[in-house]
C-alpha cells in the first residue's frame, strides 16, 4: 500500500482524468464525471502488542451524469475496495465505495 498521493495517482488512472478530488471544499466546481474521496479510518493489526498493519481506510465516491457509467465497474475491481451503496442527487449518480490503502 502506498500513500494518499500514489492513491490519487491511481485513481486519475481509473478515471483517465484529473477531476480526482480529495475532501473538496464546498466552494470548488467539480467538473464531471469525477471522484471524491475522503480518509475515513485506520485499521491496525497487532502482534506482541505493537502495530503489525496499519492501513488507511477511505469512502470513494464516482460521481457522474452517466447511470450506465464504466467508472464504478473500474473502481470496484480495484483491491481491497467495497461497493457500498448507490444513491442519486442533482440529477447526478454517486456511486460509493469503502477502499482500504
Amino acid at each position: 500500500m502506498g500513500n494518499r498521493l500514489d492513491l490519487q495517482t491511481l485513481l486519475e488512472g481509473v478515471l483517465q482524468s484529473e477531476n480526482v478530488y480529495f475532501q473538496p471544499p464546498a466552494s470548488i466546481n467539480m467538473v464531471y464525471p469525477c471522484i471524491v474521496y475522503s480518509r475515513n479510518s485506520v485499521k491496525s493489526e497487532f502482534a506482541n502488542n505493537l502495530t503489525y498493519v496499519s492501513k488507511k481506510n477511505y469512502t470513494v465516491i464516482v460521481i457522474d451524469k452517466n447511470p450506465d457509467s464504466e467508472i464504478p465497474d473500474k473502481i470496484k475491481a480495484l483491491p481491497y475496495c467495497t461497493f457500498n451503496r448507490h444513491y442519486t442527487a442533482d440529477n447526478l449518480n454517486h456511486d460509493v465505495f469503502t477502499m482500504f490503502y
